[in-house]
């Protein structure tokens, strides 16, 4: 009697990688934001909501079409659904704030970076991810 043999084990493919850190990103960046109760603050516009639940979102200075700047940190920030997809993120106040928050010309600095290109390997996508979900089980650590 043969046996069968088990079909190899897909391995996800770049795009659902993307997706995922994606996911995880954006949990992290309104996560990390949120206080004891997990109400989090727009960053444009001062709406406070629910981190999970309550219309706040991973926003982008530069949109998440530049890799360069699609996963740092100084480039997402907590937005309500009204700021982030109904009025474009709001970059206009996005950029006021940055440079309020961390010195003039940072939004410069983020536009200039957000040019460069940035290619991801598998590799990388998946430290990525492997760090924003040991940083979200510190977050639960802390909260616990």
């Amino acid at each position: 009697m043969r046996t069968r043999k088990k079909p190899p084990v897909k391995k996800p493919t770049k795009s659902k990688l993307v997706k995922k850190l994606d996911v995880v990103y954006s949990q992290y960046i309104r996560r990390k934001e949120a206080d004891k109760r997990g109400m989090v603050k727009c960053y444009t516009c001062g709406k406070v909501g629910h981190w999970k639940n309550g219309g706040m979102q991973c926003g982008h200075f530069m949109s998440r079409k530049f890799y360069s700047t699609r996963w740092s940190e100084d480039n997402t920030k907590v937005q309500c659904v009204g700021c982030n997809m109904y009025r474009s993120g709001e970059q206009y106040l996005f950029a006021r704030h940055l440079d309020e928050e961390y010195g003039k010309g940072k939004a410069d600095e983020l536009l200039a970076r957000s040019r460069e290109i940035r290619k991801y390997s598998i590799l990388d996508i998946e430290e990525l991810i492997n760090k924003y979900q040991n940083l979200l089980k510190k977050l639960d650590a802390k909260t616990a």
